[in-house]
């Protein structure tokens, strides 16, 4: 698979999980990656050997998204290591469950200054660095935007932030050939969700079962979407929400 030869992309978040999964993939198609990661070096030196064991380039740069020197810093490397940029994933996010009751401001804060701010900043960087013809922005939220599930008010108003916004920037940025568009999962099975006790809980089982294709996804379940959205075969899709949840709403 080549839809991606000679491009240039940059994923945050990407030392595990989907973004792991994102990154492997869009350099499977072709594309230099750059892996960003905030604290997961080992697992994020670990994409970037997966990525060159099969003939791909790809660097890992560590940086927080919510801090504007750290955004700076990605892109710098990115342009230092590649010379442009072509693809933004905006992966990077947490996420925690609890009552209202437990809500405190340490958490909110925690929660959206990742998933809204540091897409907002890491969006805001790569301005500087798309060329005059554009490329693709991919923003991962998540079903929980339009679910209904329960403890998770704080998560679910930082996915719905991120699908405004796409549908915002999808509009602002078309005049700069800049495509921005929303993937949003549904249950997949990562490493965030084995340490958060979700896989073997009560939750998966419902997870499960409120899923047509009947399973969690898998990362490579949504990095294939990822690698379609950052392609010219999605060409005239921007501002738009694209789920792969296997049926589940």
């Amino acid at each position: 698979m080549s839809k991606l030869n000679g491009k240039i992309a940059i994923v945050t978040g990407a030392s595990k999980g989907i973004g792991a999964g994102i990154a492997k993939a869009l350099a499977a198609a072709g594309a230099s990656v750059t892996v960003n990661y905030a604290s997961d070096k080992a697992g994020a030196d670990k994409v970037v050997a997966a990525i060159t064991a099969t003939g791909g380039k790809a660097i890992a740069v560590q940086g927080s998204v919510a801090k504007s020197a750290d955004v700076k810093r990605i892109f710098d490397e990115n342009k230092k290591a590649f010379g442009k940029l072509d693809v933004l994933v905006n992966n990077a996010g947490v996420f925690n469950f609890f009552p209202l009751e437990n809500l405190e401001e340490a958490e909110f804060h925690r929660q959206f200054d990742t998933n809204v701010l540091g897409l907002l900043l890491v969006t805001q960087e790569s301005l500087n660095h798309f060329g005059a013809e554009g490329g693709s922005v991919v923003n991962v939220s998540s079903v929980a935007s339009q679910a209904r599930l329960p403890y998770a008010s704080v998560y679910a108003a930082t996915k719905g932030a991120v699908d405004a916004i796409t549908r915002v920037l999808g509009t602002e940025l078309a005049a700069r050939k800049i495509r921005v568009n929303t993937l949003a999962p549904g249950g997949v099975e990562t490493e965030g969700t084995h340490t958060a006790g979700i896989i073997g809980s009560d939750f998966e089982k419902q997870m499960v079962a409120s899923t047509p294709l009947g399973r969690l996804g898998q990362p490579d379940d949504i990095a294939k979407v990822a690698v379609f959205l950052a392609s010219d075969d999605s060409a005239w899709l921007t501002a738009e929400r694209v789920v792969a949840a296997g049926g589940a709403q």
